[in-house]
């Protein structure tokens, strides 16, 4: 019967890029700076720009969410929210703590494996820069894809983060894989046509993980890490 790390083997072996998801795979970006605070903030803000929507961002505790609604009320506004967003995401990594257990040597494997690695993330572009720099670990991501801007309907679950990176490395998406927390992830991963690692960080994500159809789903990212140097 074939083991976990055959099946980890079985999604690596033939990915030329790995893909990683930002928060959660790389750190909890929200666990100095509760996430909860930061929606609050933001439909604050979303509110008095736009009243009509005060309802709808007051009756979620995600900060994503509210990004998403700002875009009903029109470019200016989704610009403000959208800004308000990327500071206080970069207001939260510096609070977020060290990087996941085993991330850091994830990201080195994959690319002393020959890899080529990059985050793809619906965090800012500049939030994820400012954790990898302030860790010293940018010199180990080649490419940081962050939340396409002033477009919130092209992050995750849409393909279109993980096509943009297949591109910018030659690659057909195929060739690539997803390591993601996220049933959004794996949903983005299937229709970029790419391969998934479900990292299930929490317990009941193992079922949803595989539910929502992750080639493989680990409970730690030193997993993926010891998959690079397990023999084929």
């Amino acid at each position: 019967m074939p083991t976990q790390a055959d099946a980890l083997a079985a999604v690596l072996s033939p990915s030329k890029v790995i893909l990683f998801d930002f928060d959660g795979p790389i750190c909890d970006v929200f666990r100095g700076l509760p996430a909860s605070g930061i929606a609050k903030e933001l439909a604050a803000l979303l509110s008095t720009l736009a009243p009509a929507l005060a309802a709808a961002a007051g009756s979620t505790d995600d900060p994503m969410q509210v990004h998403r609604l700002s875009q009903e009320g029109g470019e200016t506004v989704l610009a403000a929210v959208e800004a308000a967003l990327t500071a206080a995401e970069i207001r939260a990594v510096e609070v977020a703590g060290n990087p996941t257990t085993g991330s850091v040597q994830a990201l080195r494997a994959a690319r002393d494996a020959g890899r080529h690695v990059a985050i793809v993330s619906n965090n800012s572009t500049e939030c994820v820069r400012e954790y990898l720099d302030q860790h010293g670990i940018v010199g180990a991501v080649d490419e940081i894809i962050g939340r396409p801007p002033l477009r919130p309907d092209l992050m995750k679950p849409s393909p279109y983060p993980l096509l943009t990176a297949a591109s910018s490395f030659g690659v057909a998406p195929g060739a690539t894989v997803l390591v993601g927390d996220s049933v959004t992830d794996i949903e983005a991963a299937h229709a970029a046509g790419a391969r998934s690692i479900g990292y299930a960080n929490k317990q009941p994500k193992r079922a949803s993980l595989k539910v929502a159809g992750a080639d493989v789903v680990v409970l730690g990212m030193q997993e993926v890490a010891d998959a690079f140097s397990s023999p084929a």
